[in-house]
């Protein structure tokens, strides 16, 4: 069995890490640079930076953090938020991102995953799916673009399935309803998607205890699990779900002896 990977995520606005609950009431909780250097430290498997509010302000990434945070880490970074063409994904690549997540731009211009698979390579393409519960969709799930305030009619599981299509490498599938809650992973949406493509997924989306990851790669079939508000308000080091998660029988990556800085 492929070893399970836990990726912290740093949804960043204005240059602050913040953190809300279904993309609401968000408040600034640290420096996005400290903090990745922390999670590095505790043994994260890889880092994904959100520039949260880039698409619905219509403008681009802050290249200067992810810059910033590139120099103090060594392990798969994963960027997204305002991507919107080959020149700005080669612009954060170059700045020293190993992956870039599209989502709103994807869902408004579906070409733009298969340019950048084409130039950069698959592995390189990750769909970020934003998935509200809603009966009216054939899978019971609808896509919703610009930070959850704009309702599409796609739905999640054709819209996953279209994107692996057209080259997209991974696809994280963040649920709505349990996005900040802390409650658990949406596991129905994930086991769906998880089961539905060929390509990696990463569960996104809820996580408040060890336990929700070990839930989410038993019964919803995910890669990978991304954790915020666990780890951000210091509940948990990325270490200590480690073992939970080891401890259930997961394969999980072990922590590494660090480079220096």
């Amino acid at each position: 069995m492929l070893q399970k990977r836990i990726i912290v995520c740093l949804d960043v606005r204005d240059g602050k890490t913040t953190k809300g609950v279904r993309f609401e009431g968000n408040v600034d909780i640290g420096d996005p640079v400290e903090m990745a250097r922390a999670y590095y430290e505790q043994g994260v498997d890889e880092l994904v930076f959100y520039d949260i509010t880039a698409s619905s302000e219509g403008r681009g990434i802050m290249i200067d953090v992810v810059r910033r945070v590139a120099e103090r880490i060594f392990i798969p970074f994963c960027v997204g938020g305002g991507i919107a063409t080959i020149d700005d994904m080669r612009a954060v690549l170059l700045a020293g991102a190993e992956k870039v997540s599209v989502n709103s731009q994807a869902v408004r211009n579906p070409r733009i995953i298969g340019e950048g698979a084409r130039r950069f390579g698959n592995q390189a393409i990750v769909l970020g799916m934003d998935a509200l519960a809603d009966s009216r969709m054939p899978s019971g799930y609808r896509v919703v673009i610009n930070g959850g305030r704009v309702q599409t009619d796609l739905d999640a599981l054709a819209w996953a399935r279209e994107a692996e299509q057209r080259g997209a490498g991974e696809i994280v599938v963040n649920s709505i309803d349990a996005d900040g809650t802390r409650d658990g992973y949406e596991l129905e949406v994930t086991r769906m998607i998880a089961t539905g493509v060929g390509v990696p997924v990463v569960a996104s989306g809820g996580a408040g205890v060890p336990e929700h990851l070990v839930d989410v790669f038993e019964q919803g079939a995910a890669d990978a699990a991304l954790v915020a508000s666990m780890v951000h308000y210091g509940d948990y080091t990325v270490a200590a779900i480690k073992e939970v998660v080891a401890a259930a029988g997961i394969p999980v990556r072990r922590v590494a002896t660090l480079p220096p800085v």
